[in-house]
């Protein structure tokens, strides 16, 4: 049977660091209030004129290399993202023009911070049913032009850092007892009545007005993200610690059996609270939040290219994945790496 094996991972951050003391001045904050919220410590902001595509670009870039494989060898690309280039078209076909491959298919998908997740799942069942052979998955996000600087929006603005990361799955024959690696499965959630405690409001054709920018929108910030935190905590907290349990026993396994947890990095209290949650070693959770801040769609992508430099992550190692996001959308998945 047909199965789907993640075979090359690869990220990028820009260059320019901004500490919790750089948000100091330009923010009613500090760095003890961010780090005691958040585990936050600093974060990558993107230089300007650097966009999504061109993070995106420098991972896929990666992941190409670390798979030995060509770009030409590539038939589909899937781009979460929620900070497109352009409001329309998706990022994804700015991406593979700058590849160089043009008429392969090319998907974007607005899962926020799930995004990840949800184009794994995508991605491993175009690869099952033998429509694709070896697709580009990438997360990539340029935050920091479309955060409010004021402290209006300091709870949410120290929150995001820019980022991309991205994997290669490649088609793979498989036995129902084969212990080798590949993609086990996903689960995939959603509840629209969460849509608002985390949300962008404008521009949209929902604010019913003749614009979709207008000075009105500018200011009152509408064009800023806008969250309720405390909902959103328990929601996170809640929903992935039942989704990875859902997701393990469907596959047979336990805590226990899993090597490497890989969450995604919105909060470092999040992650804790899951993991004791599920009793899941402190160890076997990989977090990158402290130096990367909420990257959103790359969070995932972006750790497992960090675990696998820092050898924390291995050929063989069972390895689950979860994440919650705006929508509210969450999802895990299990693979054998």
């Amino acid at each position: 049977m047909l199965r789907s094996e993640i075979i090359g991972v690869g990220s990028y951050v820009p260059d320019r660091v901004l500490t919790n003391f750089d948000m100091e001045k330009f923010l009613d904050t500090s760095d003890e209030w961010i780090r005691k919220r958040t585990g936050i410590e600093q974060r990558r902001w993107a230089a300007l004129g650097q966009c999504t595509s061109d993070l995106a670009l420098e991972a896929s870039q990666e992941a190409l290399k670390s798979a030995g494989v060509a770009v030409a060898d590539i038939d589909m690309i899937i781009f979460a993202t929620l900070t497109p280039d352009h409001f329309f078209p998706g990022t994804g076909c700015f991406l593979q023009e700058k590849l160089g491959v043009p008429g392969i298919a090319s998907l974007d998908i607005r899962q926020q911070c799930t995004g990840f997740i949800y184009g794994l799942s995508i991605a491993d069942h175009f690869i099952r049913c033998g429509t694709y052979k070896k697709i580009l998955l990438v997360g990539s996000e340029v935050h920091s032009s479309g955060l409010d600087r004021t402290t209006r929006g300091r709870d949410v603005t120290v929150l995001f850092g820019d980022g991309a990361g991205a994997v290669v799955l490649s088609a793979k024959e498989v036995s129902d007892s084969d212990r080798e690696s590949f993609v086990l499965g996903c689960h995939l959630h959603a509840d629209g009545r969460g849509a608002k405690e985390l949300w962008i409001p404008a521009p949209g054709s929902a604010l019913g007005r003749p614009d979709r920018i207008d000075h009105e929108v500018l200011n009152e910030g509408l064009h800023y993200p806008h969250m309720n935190g405390k909902k959103v905590f328990i929601a996170a907290v809640t929903k992935m610690a039942e989704s990875l349990t859902a997701c393990l026993r469907e596959h047979g396994v336990t805590v226990d059996d899993v090597d490497r947890f890989f969450f995604h990095q919105a909060n470092l209290r999040i992650n804790d609270a899951v993991a004791e949650q599920l009793k899941i070693p402190a160890e076997k959770v990989f977090n990158t939040i402290q130096k990367f801040g909420n990257t959103t769609a790359a969070t995932i992508p972006l750790g497992m290219h960090e675990a696998l430099k820092a050898g924390e992550l291995k050929k063989g190692m069972l390895v689950a994945l979860a994440a919650f996001g705006s929508g509210y959308t969450w999802g895990s998945s299990l693979l054998r790496y």
